[in-house]
Formats: C-alpha cells, sequence, structure tokens
C-alpha cells in the first residue's frame, strides 16, 4: 500500500468526536478538512527509506499533522483569518474561546499519538525531538507577529523566521522518521537538512501564492499576508530593492486603513510585480532546492530510493522540472 493511502485511511478511520462535543467537534471539522497531511507522509518516507517498519509508525506520523493543525487553529485566531482550506475557519464557524481550547487539547492528543507506539529506547529521542521542534515553531510564531510591528526586518531575520515557523516541522517529520527506523546520526542530520531546505523553500512559494496563486486552489484569499502586514519575501525584499518612491508607497499602503482591502492589495501587488518580485522568488527557491539535494545526495540510498523524495520536494515548490 502507498504511504498516501495509509495515511488517508488512517486519518479516515480516526474518530476525533468525545464528550464534552463543543471541544471535540471542532477538532473533528479541522483533522477532516484535508490538507496535504506533508508532515506523516515524510515521517514514513523517511521510515521506509531507512528500512523501517511503515506500518508501527502511523499514528507517530500521524501526530506531526495533528500539532500541525493544532499550530493552524491558533493562527487562524492571531491573523484574524476567515477561511483555510477553502473553508471557514474555526474560530469564524465558532469562537475564538473555542480554537483555543480545542486547538490546546489537539497539542495535549499530538504529544499522545506521537509517544503511543515508540519503543522505550527511542521513546526519549523521539519526545526530545517533538517538543523541541514544538518550541521552535511557537518562536518561529512570535518573531512572525514581533516582525509585523517592524519597518526594518533584514533578509537573516525573514530566513530565521521561516526557518522556525515553517521549516523545523517538516525538517523534525523526516528526522523522527529516520530516528524510528535507526538511522545513524549522520543520516538524521542529512535528511533534516534536506526537510529543512525544502521548508525554507516551501514557505517562499506560499509567499509568492498569497499573492499571485489561485484562490480555489490555495485555499485562502490572496492577499491576507499584506493586510496582515506580515513580512513576508516579497515584502523585505522589496523594501530592499525598491526604489524611494516604491518603498514609501508601500509603507504608506500597508499602514492606511482607510482604503479597500482590495485596493491594497491590488497597489501592493502592482509594485512587487514593478520589481519582479516573482523571479526573484523563483531565484530563491531553486537555491534552497539545490541545497536540498545536496543534502539528499549525502545519503547512501540508492536513486530510486531517493526519488520520491526528489519529487515531494519538487511538487512542494511547485517545480515543474
Amino acid at each position: 500500500m502507498e504511504i498516501s493511502d495509509i495515511i488517508k485511511n488512517y486519518f479516515e478511520g480516526k474518530g476525533w468526536i468525545e464528550e464534552p462535543k463543543n471541544l471535540y467537534e471542532p477538532i473533528d471539522y479541522a483533522m477532516q478538512s484535508g490538507g496535504k497531511r506533508l508532515r506523516p507522509t515524510l515521517v514514513l518516507m523517511a521510515v521506509k527509506l531507512f528500512g523501517g517498519d511503515v506500518e508501527r509508525y502511523v499514528e507517530t506520523a500521524a501526530a506531526m499533522e495533528v500539532f500541525h493543525n493544532f499550530t493552524l487553529l491558533h493562527d487562524d485566531v492571531m491573523d484574524k483569518a476567515d477561511v483555510r482550506r477553502g473553508r471557514p475557519t474555526i474560530h469564524k464557524k465558532w469562537d475564538d474561546n473555542t480554537a483555543i481550547l480545542s486547538g490546546d487539547a489537539m497539542l495535549i492528543k499530538a504529544y499522545q499519538m506521537v509517544a503511543s507506539k515508540v519503543e522505550d529506547t527511542k521513546l526519549r529521542s523521539v519526545l526530545d525531538l517533538f517538543s523541541k521542534t514544538a518550541i521552535e515553531v511557537c518562536e518561529g510564531q512570535q518573531y512572525d507577529g514581533d516582525f509585523e510591528k517592524r519597518k526594518d526586518v533584514t533578509p537573516d531575520e525573514y530566513f530565521n523566521m521561516i526557518r522556525l515557523k515553517t521549516g523545523v516541522l517538516l525538517a523534525a517529520s523526516l528526522k523522527m522518521g529516520a530516528l524510528l527506523a535507526g538511522a545513524s546520526e549522520e543520516e538524521q542530520r542529512n535528511i533534516y537538512d534536506f526537510g529543512m531546505n525544502v521548508g525554507i523553500a516551501f514557505q517562499i512559494w506560499d509567499d509568492y501564492l498569497d499573492c499571485y496563486g489561485d484562490e480555489k486552489t490555495f485555499g485562502k484569499k490572496i492577499g491576507g499576508d499584506i493586510l496582515c502586514g506580515k513580512k513576508t519575501f516579497l515584502l523585505v525584499q522589496s523594501l530592499i530593492k525598491g526604489g524611494a518612491s516604491q518603498k514609501q508607497t508601500i509603507r504608506q499602503l500597508i499602514n492606511n486603513n482607510n482604503i479597500l482591502p482590495e485596493e491594497k492589495i491590488s497597489a501592493i501587488i502592482s509594485i512587487y510585480t514593478q520589481l519582479d518580485m516573482p523571479k526573484l522568488c523563483e531565484e530563491a527557491m531553486d537555491e534552497y532546492f539545490r541545497k536540498a539535494m545536496k543534502s539528499l545526495s549525502l545519503i547512501a540510498k540508492s536513486d530510486e530510493e531517493k526519488a520520491p523524495f526528489i519529487a515531494f520536494a519538487k511538487k512542494l515548490m511547485g517545480r515543474k522540472s
């Protein structure tokens, strides 16, 4: 059975609703909303690559998806987002308090799941990796929020933020699979670095899609990051590469709450296009793709065994080749 089918069957067969229903129905709503389920896929791909028992660790892999969705519940409250995966967000369908409390319960569920089938000899390492990653994701989210209030975010600060907010969870999912399968520390490090570079490229792609994507496939409203004042790759680079007039216009638009949201989004994207930001995004993603491929090349497995990881990375970055 393909890994994607194993994960699909797990989530389709998983019952989330318990008592009190007002706590668990939002969890069920979140977990049945689909999504790419990248993180559990990566866990099991790494388990398979390093010769581990894929069937044994399905629930451990699924914990990474539950944790990821917990972060989305809280993100949507903080960002005041109305739509997630083409559906109303939980704080819109229910309320903020429900989204916060159900998210808290999801975090606890993730800890229960990640340790459920792990051998005692590996349990401490698994929990240490999971806890380290969880706090790093929170650190990344805090930086993301802090940067909304700042005008001087540097590219290095941006990349550190997305490393923590996005990269570490993808990287840790791969390392988790390697650890469970008994891979060496060097192999764990190389697969982690592969995932980190893919994750950074993926976040740049996500920043790009917020401006140039199709709402139907993106699953969120275009321009949401612009309205929140998020320091995306496009905004940080535009405030470096733009002319004085363009920089001033961007800053004025970001801080202007008296114009229609659609006008603000359109005007800022127009400046991004003038500055050739789509090309710059592509170049940055290419750089991190090359770094990812270098890390993958250091793993002593056949080209055939590593091919799914290359295909996965390309798909995640929207690459055609």
